[in-house]
């Protein structure tokens, strides 16, 4: 018992050891290689145009009906759509539904996913057939046409109901990750000395368990964003989501089917606009993976 207590207590200093200063650690890490502080600078730039974006710069500016399809200029970054809308403003005040409903998106297949995978590997037996066979059934569905298809029934017009889709039809990689790595670490010695002080098992999974699958659990999170947003816009851009929402995908389906984009010169920046955006969001989320990798594994840490 003693021993089991030494092995607990040591664990636990070593995780508040590397909690405290995890802010300073975070920062050093990201300013440690180029590619990792752009990546960075890029979401941090996207998640504050989705917030004070469309107040700074709203798509309802006066409308020049002379600038229908005005070119890249000082006055129009991006160009206009086939209103006079600048397509800057359209990217902006679009960022925020986007964004938002992939934060959701991701949120709940990061919760499916890591809650059911911790379960399934910890108990084993019986509730890890049940989870695996539900998982095996979630992995099998064609995500995208499912969505399609719920979206005629359930209203994609509310963020956190398309990302409570997208959650449910995307937990299972994760799932099943979390699950190979907790049934590793589930009898490790830190695990048999918390079974062997009495701990409960809600104690042992999440306090125990899940600090030791952060790494994975933090790069599905940022990977599950990328999906959502790339299934949403999807989604808009075939028009099966009502358009009163201002969306990336939007701006897609009128650029092809209502402005001609793909016969008309002038119209290509509208088209093209929304495609850049999702271009250098993407590529800021790749570049800070490893950066995440780094901060959340705890035998990087050690290093």
């Amino acid at each position: 018992m003693v021993v089991a207590q030494t092995q607990l207590s040591n664990g636990q200093a070593r995780r508040r050891h590397h909690r405290e200063p995890f802010l300073r650690f975070a920062l050093k890490t990201i300013v440690k290689k180029p590619g990792r502080l752009i990546g960075f600078l890029i979401i941090v730039l996207f998640i504050l145009m989705a917030i004070f974006g469309p107040m700074l710069y709203p798509k309802n500016l006066p409308i020049d009906p002379n600038a229908i399809y005005a070119p890249i200029s000082w006055k129009y970054p991006l160009g206009t759509d086939f209103e006079g809308t600048s397509n800057l403003a359209l990217v902006i005040t679009g960022a925020r539904y986007v964004l938002f409903a992939a934060a959701m998106g991701a949120l709940f297949t990061v919760v499916f996913g890591t809650v059911l995978g911790l379960l399934s590997g910890y108990f084993a037996g019986a509730t890890d057939s049940v989870i695996m066979r539900i998982t095996d059934f979630i992995l099998t569905l064609p995500s995208f046409p499912l969505l399609v298809v719920l979206s005629t029934v359930w209203n994609f017009g509310q963020p956190v109901a398309m990302g409570f889709v997208l959650g449910i039809t995307g937990w299972g990689g994760l799932a099943r990750a979390v699950r190979s790595q907790t049934l590793t670490l589930r009898e490790r010695g830190f695990i048999e000395a918390a079974r062997g002080l009495g701990l409960s098992s809600g104690h042992i999974l999440f306090r125990q368990l899940m600090p030791n699958v952060g790494s994975y659990i933090a790069m599905n999170l940022l990977l599950a964003v990328t999906g959502s947003i790339y299934a949403e816009v999807g989604l808009f851009f075939l028009g099966v989501v009502p358009f009163h929402v201002n969306n990336w995908g939007v701006m897609l389906n009128l650029a092809v089917f209502s402005g001609g984009a793909m016969s008309s010169p002038q119209a290509l920046p509208y088209l093209l606009s929304p495609m850049l955006a999702l271009l250098i969001l993407t590529l800021g989320i790749v570049l800070f993976l490893d950066a995440v990798d780094e901060m959340f594994n705890p035998r990087l840490r050690e290093v």
